[in-house]
C-alpha cells in the first residue's frame, strides 16, 4: 500500500488577498467546488492507497479535520509541527512515524495545494513509479513544461523523455529557478521537466538517505516524534526537539546528494497555482483570454482575470488588458499579469505598515465554526458567528466587554453563570461583563447568531477559558 503524506503548512502569499497566513490557499476553493487540500486528499485515495498522513501546524489542525471529513476521508495520522522547518524535517518525521506503524509502506509525499485535472492519469503515473520505489529508488515526478516558466525549479534528464509517457527515467541533476533566457533554452532542449516537489519512496530508502546525507536532522526529528504528545487525535511533535532541526528542504538535504534517483514524467496537466497568472490559466479563459469567477462582469477586456470572493460585491472590468483583479470584502488586488509574482512584495509592504489584511482573513476559523466582524467602532463590535452542529465554544468570561447574542438561524444552548437555556431564532440573551458563559449548537444544522460586543477593549485575547473541548489554552 502507498501512504500519502500531505504537506499542509504553507502560507501562499503570492495568491493574496485570497490566501493569507491565517487561511492559506490550500484551504480555499480556487478551482472548482472542492478546496485544493480536499482535491489533493481525494486524488491520493482509493485502491492501492492507505489512509493519508497530514503534516500541518496547530492553527490549521481543525481546518484539516473539518475538510477531510467534508471529503469523506479518515486520516491515519495528523502530525502537528510546532513551527515551520521546511520539507526535510516534515518528511523525516512522517517516515519515522511510519517506521513504527507500517515499516514496509511506500510514502507518496505531496504538497496539498496543487491542481491536477486528470486524477486518473496521475494515479497511473504513481503506479508507474512503484516498482522503482520498491527497489530502493527515490522517485520524483517531473512535469512536462508547457512554457518557459521562471517560477519553478527543473529536473534535467540524462535521456530524451520521448513522448513523456509515465515510466522511471534517470535524473542528471536539479536545476534552480532560471531566468527567462535560460528557461527558454531548457524548454527548447526537451530534456528538462518542472520539479513538482512530489516524491515516492519506501520508508527504508528515505530513512537510509537521511542517515547518509542529512544525519544531523535525524536525532532532533526522532526525538520530536518519540516525545510527541497525543492531543484529540493529533500528534503534537515535541517543540524543544523540533526547534533543533535545521530549516531545510528535502531537495537540498537529500535529493541533490543521492545517487539512487528516478524521475517519472507527467504530461497530463499540473499547476502549483504559484500566482494569479496560474489561476487565470487554470480557470479556463474564453476566446479573448478573459476568466471570470464569482459575481464579475467583463466588457471589451482581453487576457484578464476578474474574481470576486463576495456574493454581494460585483467586480466590473471595462477595456482591460493583461490585468488581474481580485476582490475580497476587506481588500482588493489589481495588478498587471506580468507582475503576478510580485504580489508577495505587496504582502511585505502591508506587513510593514501593520495592515491586518496582510495576514488575517476576513473570516476567523475556529474548531467549532467561524466568525466575521461586520461593524467595528471605538467601543462596540458586531459579529456574525456560525457554530457547527454539535459544536461548542469554550466556557469563558471577559474582563472588558459585555455581549448581546441574537440567534438568527437554528437553536443555541446558552450558559450564563448558573443558568442554562435554549435560545431559538429571533430570541436573544444578554451576557453581562464578567459572567461565565458558553454557547453550544445542540441541533443538526449550523447555528447562526449575531453578537454585539460593547466595552473598553474588544480584542480576541480578552478571554479567560475555564473549560474547552478542543484543549485550547
Amino acid at each position: 500500500m502507498i501512504t500519502p503524506v500531505l504537506l499542509c503548512g504553507g502560507s501562499g502569499t503570492r495568491l493574496w488577498p485570497l490566501s493569507r497566513k491565517s487561511y492559506p490557499k490550500q484551504f480555499a476553493s480556487l478551482i472548482g467546488d472542492s478546496t485544493l487540500f480536499q482535491a489533493s486528499a481525494t486524488r491520493l485515495s482509493g485502491p492501492g492507497f492507505a489512509a493519508p498522513m497530514v503534516l500541518t501546524n496547530a492553527d490549521f489542525r481543525f481546518i484539516v479535520t473539518e475538510q477531510l471529513t467534508g471529503a469523506g476521508i479518515d486520516p491515519a495520522a495528523i502530525l502537528i509541527e510546532p513551527e515551520g522547518r521546511n520539507t526535510a524535517p516534515a518528511v523525516l518525521a512522517a517516515a519515522l512515524w511510519l517506521e513504527k506503524t507500517d515499516p514496509e509502506a511506500l510514502m507518496l509525499v505531496a504538497p496539498s495545494d496543487h491542481v491536477v485535472p486528470d486524477a486518473e492519469a496521475f494515479r497511473a503515473a504513481v503506479e508507474a513509479g512503484t516498482g522503482a520505489a520498491r527497489d530502493g529508488q527515490l522517485v520524483t515526478f517531473g512535469i512536462k513544461p508547457t512554457h518557459a516558466e521562471t517560477g519553478y525549479g527543473y529536473l534535467e534528464l540524462t535521456e530524451d523523455p520521448g513522448d513523456f509517457s509515465a515510466r522511471p527515467l534517470a535524473l542528471s541533476c536539479f536545476v534552480e529557478k532560471p531566468d527567462a533566457g535560460r528557461a527558454q533554452e531548457m524548454l527548447a532542449a526537451g530534456n528538462y521537466l518542472w520539479n513538482a516537489g512530489i516524491f515516492l519512496f519506501s520508508v527504508a530508502a528515505i530513512l537510509k538517505a537521511f542517515r547518509t546525507h542529512a544525519p544531523d536532522l535525524v536525532a532532533p526529528v526522532q526525538a520530536a516524534v518519540e516525545q510527541g504528545k497525543p492531543d484529540l487525535g493529533f500528534l503534537r511533535l515535541a517543540p524543544e526537539a523540533w526547534a533543533e532541526a535545521k530549516d531545510i528542504s528535502i531537495d537540498y538535504a537529500v535529493m541533490e546528494h543521492a545517487d539512487n534517483l528516478s524521475v517519472v514524467p507527467f504530461a497530463a496537466g499540473w499547476s502549483d497555482l504559484g500566482g494569479w497568472d496560474a489561476v487565470w490559466r487554470e480557470t479556463g479563459p474564453d476566446a479573448r483570454g478573459v476568466a471570470l469567477s464569482g459575481p464579475a462582469t467583463a466588457l471589451d477586456c482581453d487576457d484578464t482575470l476578474l474574481r470576486s470572493e463576495d456574493d454581494a460585491l460585483e467586480v466590473v472590468g471595462i477595456g482591460l488588458k493583461n490585468i488581474i483583479a481580485v476582490a475580497m470584502p476587506d481588500a482588493v488586488l489589481v495588478a498587471d499579469t506580468s507582475r503576478a509574482q510580485d504580489v508577495k512584495q505587496a504582502v511585505a509592504a502591508l506587513k510593514a505598515k501593520q495592515a491586518k489584511q496582510a495576514e488575517s482573513f476576513p473570516k476567523d476559523h475556529r474548531p467549532w465554526g467561524w466568525f466575521e466582524s461586520l461593524v467595528i467602532g471605538d467601543r462596540f463590535q458586531v459579529k456574525r458567528i456560525v457554530v457547527h452542529p454539535g459544536a461548542a465554544l469554550s466556557l469563558q468570561s471577559h474582563h472588558h466587554r459585555s455581549e448581546h447574542w441574537i440567534v438568527v438561524e437554528g437553536t443555541a444552548r446558552v450558559t450564563v453563570d448558573d443558568d442554562v437555556k435554549l435560545v431559538t431564532e429571533n430570541q436573544s440573551v444578554y451576557i453581562p461583563l464578567g459572567a461565565v458563559h458558553r454557547m453550544e449548537n445542540p441541533g443538526k444544522v449550523p447555528m447562526v447568531l449575531i453578537e454585539v460586543q460593547t466595552g473598553t477593549y474588544l480584542g480576541e485575547d480578552d478571554i479567560i477559558r475555564y473549560e474547552d473541548v478542543y484543549s485550547r489554552d
